[in-house]
């Protein structure tokens, strides 16, 4: 099979077009014939910073997470998919699971689920790692109808996704940008949008709750900005982030006696830990995206394989809206 692959890792790194052994199907896992597949920060940060990340696999590797696909071979023991069925999911591209970035993939079936029916194969592959992350973050924050609910940075993959769900199971969204073509999108997708640019955490916190603040915050900007996130939530309100890999004083959280969730969504394929939750969350995410809750919003650049690293750098670039997808 065609495959595009990493020789060596690095901030220059190149994909090399490769024929590679199609991958023979196993138990419990399905071989896939990829349609598209979606880039995401994990994705640059393994071919940027390689070793360095305890998650990147060995060179050549075959990157890329997410997939949606159609089922060619099924192995022994699985019950639920046949071939010829249309599937997503985020089942390879680290540690030791080849990804997305070729043909075909051999995927677990416990990290897939039947695509939904009113989505294309290039949205669907745009869903699975934000998707997942999104609503594993907002289900940990206990998420309940008519809070109030900010999403950090809701023009953003797994920020977009974020706000439609929130507002899916009935809260009131609020979610920062910082220009106009973000506040647009936020807004069109149901939120009232923030200017981070233009208003203080204390100002927007007035305007919005009367200084309450927000029972749930949602901040997949992470890092610096959980001290935003700490000012914004309320009195016992709950933060969730995806990014926390920083030192930060924790003492506004203590005294407004807040919770927070980290979210890595990347632990039910890196310790084989649990993998039947992500079946499950992608099987709850179609039905919501067949209701009409939930649609992927994608990058106006298309990309094909062989166009892959152009593909990260648009991402990297800062300048895509929406995610980048790439078509097999």
């Amino acid at each position: 099979m065609k495959a595009m692959l990493i020789n060596a890792y690095g901030e220059n790194a190149t994909f090399d077009a490769a024929d590679v052994a199609k991958p023979e199907v196993k138990s419990d896992h399905v071989l896939v014939k990829i349609a598209a597949s979606s880039v995401n920060t994990v994705d640059t940060m393994i071919r940027n910073m390689g070793k360095d990340l305890p998650l990147s696999p060995d060179t050549p590797a075959i990157l890329g997470m997410d997939f949606a696909g159609t089922v060619e071979a099924v192995g022994e023991g699985v019950k639920d998919y046949s071939v010829g069925d249309e599937v997503y999911g985020c089942a390879g591209g680290l540690a030791d699971l080849p990804g997305t970035l070729a043909e075909y993939i051999v995927a677990d079936s416990n990290l897939i689920a039947h695509k939904a029916k009113n989505l294309s194969m290039r949205e669907a592959a745009a869903l699975p790692l934000v998707a997942i992350t999104a609503y594993e973050g907002l289900k940990r924050a206990g998420i309940q109808k008519r809070q109030k609910v900010l999403v950090h940075g809701g023009s953003g993959g797994v920020g977009h996704v974020a706000l439609q769900l929130a507002k899916h199971w009935g809260a009131e969204v609020y979610s920062t940008g910082g220009g106009e073509k973000q506040l647009a999108l936020i807004e069109q997708l149901g939120a009232t949008g923030i200017n981070y640019k233009n208003e203080t955490v204390e100002q927007y916190v007035a305007k919005h709750t009367g200084g309450a603040g927000f029972e749930v915050v949602f901040d997949s900007v992470g890092g610096a900005n959980l001290t935003n996130s700490f000012e914004a939530a309320a009195l016992n309100g709950q933060v969730a982030t995806t990014v926390s890999m920083c030192e930060l004083d924790l003492t506004p959280a203590h005294f407004k006696g807040l919770s927070l969730h980290v979210v890595f969504m990347l632990i039910p394929m890196l310790h084989n830990f649990k993998r039947e939750q992500h079946a499950e969350i992608l099987r709850a995410l179609a039905q919501i995206c067949e209701s009409g809750g939930l649609k992927p919003v994608l990058d106006e650049e298309q990309f094909s394989l062989e166009q892959v690293g152009q593909a990260y750098a648009r991402l990297e670039s800062g300048k895509a809206m929406g995610k980048v997808v790439v078509e097999v």
